[in-house]
């Protein structure tokens, strides 16, 4: 007697691409922070009508990033197991 088993999936993890643009929009963010908090001077602020342009955009990205990575483990893509070496997807006519 064959006993089928159902399929097993898995999840996608660190391959799901909103983790790697959370890695990159984060990175980018966490320069761009630094760089306004530390390293923007008083004329460069003034250039940008009293704005610190750099520490607006690097928390925006930072937050963005956070998003992301809050929508990955909430939502997890799921991969499908690949089918057995005995079963053969049906073909795309039938």
């Amino acid at each position: 007697m064959a006993t089928e088993s159902a399929p097993r999936s898995k999840k996608a993890g660190a391959f799901d691409i909103r983790m790697i643009i959370a890695l990159l929009i984060g990175v980018y963010g966490i320069i761009l922070t630094i760089m306004g908090a530390a390293f923007t001077s008083d004329e460069e602020i003034a250039k940008a009508a009293g704005t610190n342009i750099n520490l607006w955009a690097g928390i925006g990205m930072l937050v963005v990033a956070a998003l992301f990575v809050i929508w990955a483990k909430a939502r997890p893509l799921v991969v499908p197991a690949e089918p057995e070496s005995g079963d053969t997807p049906p073909a795309a006519g039938e």
